[in-house]
């Protein structure tokens, strides 16, 4: 039988050659609304890469619609751009289309040139702190009209197909939301009236490019928002949409705002699709399911289950481009997962960076290919983290002879540690993801080694490549030797258990997911609420209480005034909102004196407190181990320190670290 995800799909006319549909995603890569060569190599790899239908933007419809980041649809003087964009997916045999966004009340006023964001109402964002213009009826009939001409020049341009954002908190979302629309006139009070934009947008772009030019609607299947709208509303929008010419529906979740997460790795995979389902159910044009698809087994299940008839994977393509042609020739087990860790993408768009990836270092570099040397070194790896297997396997790819040594019995080093706490598992599928490419490429790796200066003397390397990782900081702090006192690197790898009362030293990264792997002690497991709850064994108060309060207190220690002050931005709110949840108690602004025998003193602005514990975990950071340095200093051989080794990073840093060291031997 043939794999569902190979199997074609026509929409409109529009045939498409496999279910594989790479959503428009935010990339940072144009300079002043136009295309850049960057965003072209970007897509054309993906292209090349087997995806079917590659859907690029968001795109402008006027000078409100985004910022000069965002690809330009709004002018003619843009169709060349966006020609030259659509000439490079297709060439490599994918479907093309451009989706067409205004972002409303979501703009910054200082994005466009100091002009004041529009909406349906005057109701301030929460995204921006800014109170928008309300729409005049005129206005709006010009915003409709360009949609309409914005979705000509896509035809113009080439593509195979326009898509239209209708959620996420975005203009057309703030028309059907009762949050964002309070008007009285035609378009707001009913759902009639509220819908009225988004559908009469629909038929605007419709009259313009022609019945037969295929039109995407990207809409909520829930927006995830208190007192917004849920699925009922939102499936009664989609059947109006297919009444109204639309062709094909992209199912989004959720708004900017919302306290739901969407993207990040404590999202189950394909968790999703129920919302796709919900809306499948209803019509009859096909519909794409979204969200934390990540792998073929995934997208191939939902398929075959009727949860979906496309499946939109977007940071699966940026982490492998290759992926659908792995998937096609049998090779799944070497895919590069997403692990959606944010590092590289999403945090790269809040700092106005061009999106990369941890995983793939590759991305968003395209263009930046390795070159085969000419003269070919030995070269020797000592470490077998995430750095360590990114210099060898870019050192081995340039054409270097390759030994990896790893003084344990497995790769992957710090993170399994990261991999620890509940709903960060998929850092350990990188682990295995990379591990797996340096199998398949046959590099030489040497388990349970600790390398010292004989066997540095003994191998000759050419050049050396010291990826030793880091150790853990221990605080001078009286009483850290006492029997109670463990390291949080213990706690997260199962080899230190825990009291009762935990009181964990240090707010960062690693003392936010010890207290959050403490936390989970005692919770129910996802397969016990599912039995009780469809059992009707518990209330469903009891379940959300037993699934989210655990046996242990917790109190962590934080010396300045910011908890996960080195965790990334777009994970950092979702895991405070754990720790909350999980009745965690952060003390910031608070400095641990001495360790007793029945708890530990801090100072905090309040003066001086004892805090009773059982158990009391040092998570106070970490430190670059690299001992060989003078070894190879001293014996004049060339060498690298990259990763923690040489500076304490995360693991995005480690991976990119490695992956130029090996391109630079």
């Amino acid at each position: 039988m043939k794999d569902p995800l190979f199997l074609p799909i026509t929409i409109n006319n529009l045939e498409i050659k496999n279910r594989i549909y790479m959503p428009a995603m935010h990339m940072n890569m144009v300079s002043e609304f136009e295309i850049t060569d960057r965003l072209v190599d970007f897509y054309a790899e993906r292209a090349k890469g087997g995806a079917g239908f590659i859907c690029v933007g968001y795109a402008t419809v006027n000078d409100l619609a985004g910022t000069t980041l965002n690809i330009g649809a709004h002018k003619d003087e843009f169709i060349p751009g966006l020609s030259r964009l659509a000439s490079a997916i297709k060439n490599e045999g994918a479907r093309a289309a451009v989706q067409l966004n205004h972002a409303g009340r979501y703009n910054f006023s200082f994005f466009i040139n100091g002009k004041q964001p529009v909406a349906p109402s005057p109701i301030p964002s929460r995204m921006t702190g800014e109170t928008p213009k309300e729409l005049e009826p005129g206005e709006i009939k010009q915003i409709i009209d360009d949609f309409a001409q914005a979705a000509l020049r896509v035809k113009k341009a080439g593509y195979d197909a326009v898509e239209i954002l209708s959620g996420t908190g975005y203009l057309i979302s703030e028309f059907l939301s009762p949050l964002t629309n309070r008007r009285t006139d035609s378009y707001g009070g009913s759902l009639e009236n509220r819908m009225r934009f988004g559908l009469e947008i629909v038929q605007a772009v419709k009259n313009a490019a022609g019945k037969d030019f295929p039109l995407i609607v990207r809409m909520n299947g829930n927006d995830f928002m208190p007192g917004g709208q849920g699925r009922e509303e939102l499936r009664e929008y989609a059947r109006a949409l297919e009444n109204a010419g639309a062709d094909a529906l992209c199912i989004n979740v959720g708004w900017h705002e919302a306290r739901v997460p969407q993207i990040i790795s404590s999202v189950p995979r394909g968790v999703f699709a129920y919302l796709a389902r919900s809306i499948k159910e209803l019509v009859n044009i096909p519909v794409i399911a979204s969200h934390r698809i990540n792998d073929p087994q995934t997208a191939r299940e939902l398929i075959s289950n009727d949860m979906c008839d496309m499946a939109a994977m977007g940071r699966s393509l940026i982490a492998d481009p290759q992926l659908p042609a792995k998937t096609q020739a049998g090779k799944e087990n070497e895919i590069i997962h997403c692990i959606a860790c944010a590092q590289g993408c999403f945090d790269n768009i809040f700092k106005l960076k061009p999106v990369e990836c941890l995983c793939n270092p590759k991305a968003g570099h395209e263009a930046e290919r390795i070159e085969k040397t000419g003269k070919p070194k030995k070269v020797m790896v000592i470490g077998g983290g995430p750095a360590g297997m990114s210099v060898a396997l870019a050192a081995f790819e340039k054409g270097h002879d390759v030994t990896l040594y790893e003084k344990t019995a497995r790769l992957g080093g710090q993170l399994y540690l990261a991999a620890a706490p509940p709903g960060r598992e998929e850092f350990a599928e990188l682990a295995k993801d990379l591990s797996t490419q340096l199998a398949v490429k046959r590099i030489k790796t040497v388990f349970n080694t600790d390398v010292n200066a004989e066997l540095i003397e003994a191998q000759k390397p050419d050049a050396v490549i010291l990826a030793t990782g880091a150790e853990y900081l221990t605080p001078p702090i009286p009483g850290k030797d006492l029997p109670h006192v463990v390291q949080a690197w213990d706690v997260l790898t199962n080899k230190a258990h825990t009291g009762r009362k935990v009181v964990i030293i240090g707010g960062g990264a690693v003392g936010v997911e010890t207290a959050l792997f403490l936390a989970e002690k005692g919770t129910l497991s996802g397969d016990a609420l599912k039995f009780l709850f469809i059992n009707k064994a518990e209330s469903i108060e009891t379940l959300y209480e037993l699934a989210s309060k655990g046996t242990k207190e917790i109190i962590l220690v934080e010396m300045i005034d910011k908890i996960g002050k080195d965790i990334g931005k777009s994970t950092r709110w979702a895991m405070l909102q754990d720790m909350k949840r999980s009745s965690i108690t952060s003390l910031t602004t608070a400095k641990a004196l001495e360790i007793n025998e029945t708890g530990v003193v801090i100072e905090s602005e309040k003066g001086r407190e004892h805090i009773q514990a059982d158990t009391i975990v040092l998570a106070a950071g970490s430190k670059p181990y690299n001992p060989l340095e003078p070894v190879l200093k001293q014996k004049n051989i060339k060498y690298q320190v990259i990763g923690d080794a040489g500076k304490i990073g995360r693991a995005f840093e480690a991976v990119h670290q490695g992956y130029a060291a090996g391109r630079a031997v």
